[in-house]
């Protein structure tokens, strides 16, 4: 099984980033990857969708309001890989109020494609998308 995981500071306390992106259908607030998502199952699983109008459908797995992360699965998406699990925290930093870190972390196997190539996939999609939040709370 392959993994990767993408942490970035952002200038927002943790609360403050959590009520952005702890709504598990909140990607379109934040992750410009993701315009469209729509709550099904009582807002178990989300369908997505890409700038392309490619379908991606997740299901969440865990949820910790109080801890401030969430679990999902990818049920359905146009990526090499079967068996994703991705976790996405929010994190005090110690000593500093306004900021939090927040870590985007994901474990799958690859199908169709290299571990490699399926990494160096899901790493820039969390470290893009950790760029977008932080770009979302300095605005």
């Amino acid at each position: 099984m392959a993994s990767t995981s993408v942490s970035r500071i952002v200038p927002a306390s943790p609360d403050k980033v959590w009520s952005l992106i702890g709504g598990f259908d909140a990607l379109p607030d934040w992750l410009p990857y993701i315009p469209e998502s729509t709550a099904l199952e009582g807002g178990r699983v989300r369908r997505l969708k890409n700038p392309e109008g490619e379908v991606i459908i997740e299901r969440l797995v865990g949820f910790d309001d109080a801890e401030r992360h969430y679990s999902y699965t990818i049920l359905q998406a146009p990526f090499p890989v079967d068996g994703y699990v991705s976790t996405i925290r929010v994190h005090a930093v110690p000593g500093q109020d306004n900021a939090a870190e927040v870590q985007w972390s994901g474990r799958f196997h690859p199908a169709g494609a290299t571990e490699d190539e399926v990494v160096d996939l899901f790493t820039g999609i969390y470290r893009e998308g950790l760029e977008a939040l932080h770009q979302t709370l300095a605005a």
